[in-house]
């Protein structure tokens, strides 16, 4: 799969509070830092994702007395599962792991910044209206292909991968650059909706 012009690498929340030792970690989250460098070097277009919750925020099960994580409540834009508190504004958990090495990126999304909806995608909140601007900036960039590496591979990089299809981008998922956090078959479901929609999933092998 060659890389042009016209493709991106979409890096997806490498966090210390995704990775093992943070407050939300996936496992093995910090052996793909490593491979990710390696691919970013490929790729003239980088645009980081970073999770930058308030605190308070309303996907924390600590928001809701008596919750604890991984419940699920229904908010007004549908189903939200309860996290600890995580990646909050400004906090050492919320940095970027301290060897992910992405000088050349040119642009740092930042998501569920709105303390009442959460965001998993890159692209559109969790009420699926109000939108990160990441659509609009990668196509006056002239991004028609996106790639995707990053945490976590069965919920923010899956949701941004479905999303990115669903805005007419040509969507691939770097499979050994990513990790899962596999909560109740997560994963198998993650990956049957992302080729369902038509997005690649693909190894770092496939890139030249």
């Amino acid at each position: 799969m060659p890389i042009s012009s016209r493709t991106a690498l979409l890096v997806i929340d490498v966090q210390n509070d995704f990775i093992p030792g943070g407050q939300l970690p996936v496992p093995e989250g910090d052996r793909i830092v490593p491979l990710i460098n390696r691919l970013a070097r490929q790729f003239r277009q980088v645009v980081i994702a970073q999770d930058w919750h308030p605190s308070g925020h309303v996907s924390f099960a600590s928001s809701h007395p008596g919750r604890q994580p991984h419940d699920v409540i229904e908010l007004p834009y549908g189903a939200q599962t309860l996290w600890p508190d995580h990646c909050v504004q400004a906090s050492a958990g919320a940095a970027f792991h301290p060897e992910l090495d992405l000088p050349h990126a040119q642009l740092v999304i930042r998501k569920g910044c709105n303390p009442d909806i959460d965001s998993y995608s890159a692209f559109l909140e969790a009420d699926r209206r109000t939108t990160t601007g990441l659509a609009g900036y990668l196509k006056e960039r002239g991004i028609d292909t996106v790639y995707m590496v990053g945490l976590a591979l069965d919920f923010c990089v899956m949701f941004s991968a479905l999303d990115a299809r669903a805005a007419g981008f040509n969507a691939f998922v770097v499979m050994d650059a990513c990790r899962a956090i596999d909560l109740d078959g997560s994963l198998a479901a993650a990956t049957a909706r992302m080729q369902e929609a038509g997005v690649g999933l693909i190894q770092s092998s496939d890139i030249r």
